[in-house]
Order: structure tokens, then C-alpha cells, then sequence
């Protein structure tokens, strides 16, 4: 009796237990990037682009999920109606075309949201506005509110008021830290390429890479910078925003925008980076990813060790120098005496105070001060160690 022939079993595709997590994920934060809306040119909204998001985020939505969508394309929807070709390099013209650009953004998105019974709220947000404890409270008040209305928030950087200063400096690192600040099950960051390559996409013999996991996992990729005139990240913003999702155990897609429905299935497109299993706490992910620092805090080997090693607090008697213009409760880095950033905390004094009182203990700053000033210059709650310890 012949015998019949058994199919060889195939692998199945890397990253398929992550792309699950994205088939049955109840809260997704999805991104969008400037160029895949309006075209390499920029100018004007793609509305077949736009359809093609909405539908697939929709369909999601309608089905049950909580979705996010952080949207650039503020700027770029704006060079049109004002008249420019390219982004603007200056911060008051930027300032100009988001002011004009945003409006028409959020009303295409509510075109295409009407089509589904939907409805979206515009959330603007500054770096300022997720530094400190409150202002970081009440963005997350407000986006879990949303979510529990059923309305889909459309998140983008407030372009028409932020400084060189205060921003994010692009939409993946926000909508990196917006997955965090609604505890989201998965990331999506959609541009204009389908996937991370281990080399140029445009070059002979790239390849796709499906997964990246562990600290290792891009050794072997070339990755480029800004993709379009019309955008300000690229794929270098796209796999540290990946990064800071999975610090906190958060898996992440990068693909395309037009593979958005195949991406939220869970089909084998794109490139999945894989969390770690371990999680920072959310204010602690917010102090090292959202903040800017405005000065810097230079230490000694014993204040490092506490920080570090101890995860104590920083006190005066540790820091040996003062760098830079800041104030009370503003974020600075932590310099050891190699002149390696160690750590980022919001401090307690500002820059004209500190340097006077540095070497000294607490108790005899309090003699000396009064009891005001036995305080930590960087409490251990506000302070993120960035080094292993």
C-alpha cells in the first residue's frame, strides 16, 4: 500500500507569539508619520492614505479595542496653504504651517471616523506637559477618559506653541511614551517602509528583518536616518521609540502604513522588537524619556555609588560641581567623575542656589539655612538611574 507524503512541517515566523499579542491586544497605540500622509512632496493630505488608516483602525475599534492615534502631519498638512515647498528649517514658520496645517489634519481624520460612527478628540501635548507628576496625571485622566467614551484620541506634538526646548523632537518617542501613559498592550509605528532592512531597502541583497529581541538585536543592522524633506524622524526615531515601548514590556510593529489591517491580524509583515521582560515604573520611564535636561549635576565616586548601586537619593555632600541654568523641580543629568551621565532626576534647588551649598550635609545646611534646606538635591523618587547597576 503506498505510503502517502507527509508535508515537511514549516517554521513558523519569527515573532509570532508578539504578533498574537498585536491580534488580541485591547489597547494599541497606533503612529503615523508625516511623509506616509501626504506623500514624499508633503503640501496636502493623501485622503485614499487617510481612508486606509481609519478603516483598519475602525474596524478594530468597532470590534472592540481601545486605539490611539498619534499623528504627525501638522506641519507638512500645512506648507500648501502657506505657500512652501519643503519644512520650514525656523521655529516661528513651523510654528505658522502647524497652526494652519493641524486643523485641517484632525477635520480629515473626523471625515473618515464619520464613515464608522466614530468620533476623535484632538489631545495637543509639549514635552512640559509629561515631565512633571501632575501635568502627566492629568494627560493620562484625559486619554483613559476618551478610551472609556468609546471616542479614538488623535495625539499630536503641539507644534503651534512648543520651543526648540520643550519638545518631544519627534512623533515616535511620543507615541512611544503615549503607550505607556495608557498602559497599552502594543505599539504600531507606521511609515513609509514596510519594514526594518539589515541594510538599504534600495540596495541588492537586504533583507527584512521579522524580529529584534535582546540588546543584541540589531548588531548586524545598517540603520539610516531622516527618510523624507518633510518629516523630522527616521528609522534611528523609529527603533529608539521601540526601545522605550519595550522598557516597558510593550512589543512593537514597524511596518508600513498601508499594511496597517494586515499588522493589527497579526500577519507576518514588518518587523516586531520584542520587550525584555522587565518593566520600569511608569514615572520613572517618563523622567528618563520625556524629559530634557537643563543642566547637569557633577558627583563623586561615593554620591555614584549611592545612586547607583544604593538607589539613594542625591544629597548635597555628593555633588562636586553645578553646570548650566535651570530651576527648582527642572530635570538635570547626573555626572560621574569618568563625565558619564549616570542618571536624570528633577532637582530641588535651582542653578544659583545649588553651587553654595554643595559639600555639605544636610543637617548642617539645615544649621546653617534653617530647616527649609534639609532636603535631598534630587529625591530618590524623581531621580532614574540610566546605567546598570
Amino acid at each position: 500500500m503506498p505510503v502517502e507524503p507527509v508535508e515537511p512541517v514549516q517554521p513558523a515566523p519569527s515573532g509570532t507569539g508578539h504578533r498574537q499579542r498585536i491580534a488580541t491586544a485591547q489597547r494599541i497605540v497606533v503612529k503615523v508619520g508625516s511623509s506616509s500622509l501626504t506623500g514624499a512632496a508633503g503640501g496636502t493630505l493623501d485622503p485614499s492614505v487617510i481612508d486606509t488608516l481609519v478603516d483598519a483602525i475602525a474596524a478594530r475599534r468597532l470590534a472592540g479595542s481601545h486605539l490611539v492615534l498619534v499623528s504627525s502631519g501638522a506641519i507638512a498638512a500645512g506648507l500648501g496653504p502657506i505657500g512652501l515647498a519643503r519644512r520650514p528649517l525656523d521655529l516661528a514658520t513651523q510654528q505658522a504651517a502647524a497652526s494652519v496645517g493641524q486643523g485641517a489634519l484632525i477635520a480629515a481624520y473626523q471625515r473618515a471616523f464619520d464613515r464608522h460612527g466614530l468620533t476623535v478628540g484632538q489631545v495637543l501635548l509639549t514635552a512640559d506637559d509629561v515631565t512633571r507628576r501632575t501635568h502627566y496625571t492629568n494627560a493620562k485622566r484625559t486619554l483613559d477618559r476618551l478610551l472609556d467614551l468609546g471616542i479614538v484620541p488623535v495625539v499630536n506634538e503641539n507644534d503651534t506653541v512648543a520651543t526648540q526646548e520643550i519638545r518631544f523632537g519627534d512623533n515616535d518617542r511620543l507615541a512611544a511614551l503615549v503607550s505607556h501613559l495608557v498602559s497599552a498592550d502594543a505599539l504600531l509605528l507606521l511609515t513609509d517602509v514596510d519594514a526594518l532592512y539589515d541594510g538599504p531597502p534600495s540596495r541588492a541583497g537586504s533583507r527584512r528583518v521579522p524580529l529584534v529581541e535582546g540588546p543584541h538585536g540589531l548588531d548586524h543592522v545598517q540603520i539610516g536616518g531622516t527618510g523624507s524633506s518633510i518629516g523630522s524622524g527616521g528609522m534611528v526615531t523609529k527603533v529608539e521609540a521601540a526601545s522605550i515601548a519595550n522598557a516597558a514590556g510593550i512589543p512593537t510593529l514597524l511596518t508600513s502604513t498601508l499594511q496597517v489591517a494586515r499588522a493589527l491580524r497579526g500577519d507576518d509583515v514588518g518587523t516586531i522588537f520584542a520587550p525584555n521582560g522587565s518593566r520600569r515604573a511608569l514615572r520613572k520611564l517618563w523622567l528618563a524619556h520625556a524629559t530634557t535636561a537643563r543642566g547637569r549635576l557633577l558627583i563623586d565616586a561615593g554620591a555614584v555609588r549611592a545612586v547607583v548601586e544604593g538607589r539613594k537619593s542625591l544629597l548635597p555632600a555628593g555633588v562636586v560641581g553645578v553646570e548650566g541654568t535651570f530651576g527648582d523641580g527642572d530635570a538635570v543629568d547626573v555626572v560621574g567623575p569618568d563625565g558619564a551621565v549616570i542618571a536624570r532626576g528633577l532637582v530641588n534647588y535651582n542653578a544659583i542656589e545649588l553651587p553654595y551649598l554643595i559639600g555639605r550635609t544636610t543637617s548642617q545646611l539645615a544649621a546653617l539655612h534653617g530647616p527649609g534646606y534639609e532636603r535631598e538635591v534630587i529625591h530618590r523618587d524623581d531621580l532614574v538611574v540610566l546605567v546598570l547597576g
